[in-house]
């Protein structure tokens, strides 16, 4: 396999997964090392990424982990000062940080949808702001931003400020791109379906089928035309392609990643 990131510096937030297997995250931060990128590995939980540095240590690639809160501003600011004192460059910012909770207007408490939009949408404007100057300076860069399918449709449960959260990813995206397309940097979206990821067993199950995992992947197999589920390396693959320069010339769209499940009908 050609290495297509071999020099490049990569930022990937949510690198780490709630339990073993094909998270987003950890799915990324390999699929970049393994194509020759250095990846900065950014989570909450830095324990959660020891299984994504052991992947990518096994292989021979380069991963700096690093703890931070993609809510916080300043932290952000002094993780990117960093990256650049030690680098000299970001080439890749990948926004995989993100989180549901179930409940409508009425349901759902303030507390709950002010959190949900700070983890989901908050995050990648600040991510974005200080970012976006290090690209300008070097005069090219690669964003891709994670959203999900709720963000475009219905996707079987009322989790409102997911859902609003992860369209507005998608619309800052568009915006962002236009804005700065004349500057060398692209931004794109990727728009996961109902993915099999650690996240269905360790916390999904419990909060939708009560702890009965084996219910919940039939429950959300149903909704997929092609009638299995893809995990993290299949967010990754599409991730990897809009970040590289085989994407050289997409900017501000979408790339669906959900057998088909959003243009089902019924």
């Amino acid at each position: 396999m050609a290495l297509r990131f071999e020099g490049k510096v990569a930022i990937v937030t949510g690198a780490g997964c709630v339990g073993p297997g094909w998270g987003n995250g950890r799915a990324i931060a390999v699929g970049l090392a393994r194509e020759g990128a250095t990846v900065i590995g950014l989570d909450r939980n830095p324990d959660s990424m020891t299984e994504t540095a052991e992947r990518i240590a096994a292989e021979g690639g380069r991963f700096e982990p690093g703890t931070l809160d993609v809510r916080d501003s300043a932290a952000i600011k002094a993780m990117v000062d960093g990256v650049v004192a030690k680098h000299g460059r970001i080439d890749v910012l990948v926004n995989n940080v993100g989180g549901s909770a179930a409940g409508g207007p009425v349901e759902m408490s303030e507390e709950v949808w002010d959190l949900q939009i700070d983890t989901n949408l908050k995050s990648v404007f600040l991510t974005l702001k200080h970012v976006l100057p290090v690209m300008e300076k070097q005069g090219s860069g690669a964003v891709v931003n994670l959203a999900s399918t709720s963000g475009i449709r219905w996707t079987g449960a009322a989790q409102v400020a997911y859902a609003a959260s992860k369209a507005g990813v998608i619309q800052l995206s568009r915006v962002v791109a236009v804005q700065y397309a004349a500057k060398g940097i692209r931004v794109n979206t990727v728009v996961p379906g109902q993915m099999h990821t650690p996240m269905v067993e360790v916390r999904l199950a419990g909060q939708r089928a009560g702890g009965d995992v084996e219910a919940l992947v039939k429950q959300r197999l149903a909704r997929i035309p092609m009638g299995f589920a893809g995990d993290g390396r299949d967010t990754a693959a599409a991730v990897l392609f809009l970040a590289s320069e085989e994407a050289r010339f997409i900017t501000g769209t979408e790339l669906v990643v959900d057998g088909g499940m959003s243009v089902r009908c019924g």
